[in-house]
């Protein structure tokens, strides 16, 4: 019983780790931009499928590098073509703009390369159990557990520490105030846009060694994203981080016992906590919408 239980929370943490990075890329964008990005599973797909596309010529560790930096480039050039026109306007234009560009990148990746499942191949020594016992335990689980805290530490060290993250945490509290102070807010939005963009890029890249690769892998993820800002608290990335990491665990330990309900956990934890706290886990005051 110890053992599936340590599997189901296992499981949980890479499926939360999964959540956790995609919400982390949305809400930086929401809270700077004001931007509901639908379309951020269509990224993580087209990461995926990039990665798929250059292992053949740099191989699996060439792929994990380059594929999220080629979907940030793709991420900026829509924000430059199409989501930068509806700046001022009622949200709900960049939500509508962002729900159809997420069917159009995902009957894309669908028309490229088919509707099928592709393999996605992986190092064969990171698929080797690291004991009999433990035979969940592979090297590629505890490589994306330990990757995944790489770059969420990195995330908030360039926020925290350089001139561009100081700039975003600024124009999500006030972006008037930034702009007066001679930030090009376009180039900040921008750039951010690209950086959410980049984490949504690298979910896709390790969860399709996972979960395997088909044009719906970033469908599954992006509603769970959604709930873990709200369960995290909006404008709070730390507070994203632990929503994403809680309905995770909550998920795969629901597995164990009613396997039904994976799915609707979640949502009963996210109606929990706006009752509790409407705000959210760790969301600031004035952010309950």
């Amino acid at each position: 019983m110890s053992q599936l239980l340590l599997f189901n929370v296992f499981n949980g943490l890479i499926v939360g780790a999964f959540y956790a990075l995609m919400a982390l890329g949305l809400s930086l964008i929401l809270n700077l931009s004001g931007v509901i990005n639908f379309a951020h599973g269509g990224f993580l797909a087209i990461g995926a499928y990039l990665a798929y596309m250059l292992m053949p010529t740099i191989g699996f560790w060439g792929a994990l590098v380059v594929a999220p930096l080629l979907t940030a480039l793709i991420g900026i050039a829509v924000e430059r073509v199409l989501i930068r026109r509806l700046y001022g306007r009622d949200p709900l234009y960049s939500l509508l703009l962002t729900f159809g560009l997420a069917y159009i990148l995902e009957d894309g990746t669908r028309y490229i390369w088919g509707a099928q499942s592709l393999p996605y191949p992986i190092p064969a020594w990171l698929t080797t159990p690291l004991s009999a016992e433990y035979f969940f335990l592979t090297g590629y689980r505890l490589f994306m557990v330990a990757l995944v805290a790489v770059v969420v530490a990195a995330l908030f060290l360039i926020l925290n520490r350089t001139r561009l993250g100081m700039r975003i945490r600024a124009g999500t509290l006030d972006l008037e105030t930034v702009s007066v102070l001679g930030v090009n807010i376009g180039v900040l939005r921008n750039l951010n846009f690209g950086l959410g963009i980049y984490l949504a890029g690298l979910a896709g890249v390790l969860a399709a060694g996972m979960l395997g690769l088909q044009p719906t892998i970033g469908t599954s993820l992006i509603m769970p994203s959604f709930v873990a800002i709200i369960v995290g608290g909006l404008g709070s990335l730390p507070g994203t981080l632990l929503g994403g990491l809680l309905i995770g665990v909550a998920s795969g330990v629901t597995t164990m016992f009613f396997p039904s309900a994976t799915e609707a956990v979640m949502y009963v934890m996210m109606g929990l906590v706006l009752l509790v706290r409407p705000r959210g886990l760790l969301g600031e005051e004035g952010r309950t919408q």
